[in-house]
């Protein structure tokens, strides 16, 4: 959400930037506005031309691309201009619709993570049976759900910001922190409830995988590892499980369902050699399994909670922070919609195939 235009008191006294801030401040937000349009519009574009990434978990995967894109879109360009012009130029119109865009956009970027950590999560845990609900109609609901969600923690401010005075036209496009309940309602529906459900969701979804792995262990045999690696890899997808090297994945989820619901597993006691060995498996992929769920939460904690923090204590009255702390933060929260892309596709092999693909189409034509 635009910290700058939804918590920056107008009435603050601000130091003119300099010419050369300007500039660099201007040089590095259009990087990552670029940045982010490029990642999601790579995400979309896979997703859409490659038969394999056709799956209603990546389905969901596209909807938070495309609701990034929205974001680098439709927000990050405006609030540059803001940033750099110290002073809103476009009248009062574009004003409440870039507000609006902005906090139902962001709203629904965060929201997206909390389904896929839903999704995930009884992927996990109910693997079998979900694997039949798990379809493009479900994957659609979610989607609806979550932008309706989105558009009713972010219209409120509609009904009582139109009754302000348009005369003279405004220099200052921001939202008045003069509604304390709906600061509290707007910050628990689009951040706080949301994280708690998603450091539980990823909490159990961590525990059920390194339960399934200390129960199963490694589906290769060890004993034939001098073998072509390429045969190796052939003999795991024989039996529907993951190879040790082939754990890259950033949804954990894949390697946990192919276990629920392998078909051919050789028995435990036989994959390994030594008892030490089967651990020192064990072990490596809950640490691969714990490090990128560490990385998904981490990016989305760092990225959003000092923004939700922030409008805790501004909306309570609590303390008044600079438009430049403002500035930061709302960019702050912005950057994860550059991370998003990055961390829900690069660990993925099909992912990475499909990008390959795209920039060699790019290259010949």
């Amino acid at each position: 959400m635009n910290l700058t235009n939804y918590t920056t008191e107008a009435s603050m006294a601000v130091k003119p930037k300099t010419v050369t801030e300007k500039m660099l401040i201007c040089m590095a937000l259009v990087i990552i506005t670029t940045l982010t349009m490029l990642l999601n519009s790579a995400v979309i574009m896979a997703i859409c031309t490659t038969k394999k990434l056709h799956q209603p978990a990546n389905y969901l995967i596209c909807s938070l691309a495309v609701t990034d894109l929205l974001v680098a879109v439709l927000v990050m360009p405006l609030s540059i201009m803001y940033i750099v012009m110290d002073s809103w130029i476009l009248g009062y119109f574009i004003c409440e619709v870039w507000l609006s865009v902005d906090m139902t956009c962001c709203t629904c970027s965060i929201l997206h993570l909390c389904v896929i950590a839903l999704d995930r999560y009884w992927a996990i845990t109910n693997a079998i049976e979900y694997a039949r609900k798990r379809t493009a109609k479900r994957a659609g609901l979610m989607i609806l759900t979550v932008w309706t969600i989105s558009v009713f923690i972010s219209m409120p401010p509609l009904f009582w910001r139109s009754h302000r005075q348009l005369s003279p036209p405004p220099s200052q496009c921001t939202i008045q922190h003069d509604h304390v309940i709906y600061t509290i309602y707007s910050t628990l529906g689009a951040f706080y409830i949301p994280l708690t459900l998603i450091l539980i969701l990823y909490y159990r979804i961590y525990h059920a995988a390194k339960s399934l792995y200390q129960k199963r262990g490694s589906s290769r045999h060890l004993s034939n590892r001098s073998t072509d690696s390429q045969n190796s890899f052939a003999s795991c997808k024989l039996t529907q499980t993951f190879c040790v090297s082939d754990f890259s994945t950033s949804d954990p989820t894949t390697e946990f369902e192919k276990i629920h619901t392998s078909i051919r597993i050789p028995p435990f006691d036989n994959d390994l050699d030594h008892p030490g060995e089967r651990q020192q498996i064990s072990s490596t992929r809950e640490r691969k399994a714990a490090r990128i769920l560490g990385l998904i939460l981490g990016a989305f904690i760092l990225s959003w909670l000092p923004f939700f923090i922030k409008e805790l204590i501004v909306g309570l009255s609590i303390y008044t922070v600079s438009s430049e702390v403002g500035d930061f933060l709302t960019w702050l929260g912005y950057v994860n919609s550059l991370i998003n892309p990055l961390l829900y596709t690069s660990f993925n092999e099909d992912f990475k195939l499909a990008f390959k693909k795209l920039i060699r189409c790019r290259e010949h034509t």
